[in-house]
């Protein structure tokens, strides 16, 4: 990677990590309606789907690509995510819920090394473990863990999982089909639980919060997979913490939920360590643990 695309690579990682959260508010705002979270996971990713299609350059030879035993593989981890975030999200705030989600980095960045033989690296290895030290801060354990926390800790290892996948698929599938994929295959394993829970009324600002929640998740992840094509998934990683920050501005604005000092701390450290191993990744000296 040249010098001069390492900004513009960096901006399109934050802005895909950013989109998450704000299409995960959207998925929250919806449960605070009583919307059901099977019903907000399954129009994700049926919206999500019909956005992506006239973008996707699908060609008639690719089509039995769609339901390949790896992309299905994805879809799974994908689908399973979504659903337990907005579980998680119908009972806790924002910013815990984020928190949680990030064993995800960890997941990935030891298994990426395990499958897919990406260097571990000591330095890398530190600035993790201290961004998610950040995350601790921010989530303070301790408390009585309930059923939503126990969702976000399954919604943030299959996402963690999804990461490496990602990297895998990247040698043998376009970044837009192997969304696709994952789109379409989610939404045909939710649909009969999905109609079953369609809303009795659905208003406009139901509408509006269901295309807010499939179309930024849908790009946040078309951006992050774009990324896993010029980066190892090791180095991807770290920068799923700045999701966390994202999430913090947005229970601000949209759920009054202020971060304490503690947070913003935390807050700091995380954002601090994912540009740290952005510019860490980039230099030549890698130092291998034994």
């Amino acid at each position: 990677m040249s010098a001069q695309h390492k900004p513009m690579l960096l901006a399109m990682i934050l802005l895909g990590m950013s989109l998450i959260p704000v299409g995960d508010s959207a998925g929250k705002l919806l449960t605070e309606m009583d919307v059901s979270p099977v019903f907000v996971a399954w129009s994700r990713l049926l919206v999500g789907f019909l956005f992506i299609l006239p973008f996707s350059g699908l060609v008639r030879s690719e089509i039995k690509q769609l339901y390949n035993w790896r992309m299905l593989l994805r879809a799974g981890l994908f689908t399973s995510a979504i659903f337990c975030m907005i579980s998680a999200l119908k009972t806790e705030p924002i910013a815990n819920v984020f928190g949680i989600f990030f064993i995800g980095p960890i997941v990935a960045y030891f298994l990426a090394a395990a499958v897919l033989k990406e260097r571990i690296t000591l330095l890398r290895s530190v600035l993790l473990f201290i961004g998610f030290a950040g995350v601790l801060l921010v989530v303070k354990p301790g408390v009585g863990i309930t059923s939503g926390m126990l969702f976000a800790l399954v919604a943030g290892v299959c996402y963690g999982c999804m990461l490496v996948a990602n990297r895998w698929l990247a040698g043998f599938f376009r970044p837009r089909l192997i969304l696709l994929s994952t789109l379409l295959a989610g939404s045909i394993a939710l649909t009969p639980a999905g109609i079953e829970s369609i809303p009795q009324t659905i208003d406009s600002r139901i509408i509006w919060l269901v295309l807010v929640s499939s179309i930024a998740s849908a790009l946040g992840n078309l951006i992050i997979i774009e990324a896993n094509r010029r980066l190892d998934a090791n180095i991807v990683a770290p920068f799923v913490y700045s999701q966390l920050v994202a999430a913090a501005i947005l229970g601000v604005f949209l759920f009054n939920e202020w971060p304490d000092a503690y947070s913003l701390i935390g807050l700091a450290i995380i954002f601090t360590s994912g540009i740290l191993s952005f510019v860490l990744s980039n230099r030549k000296t890698k130092i291998a643990l034994k």
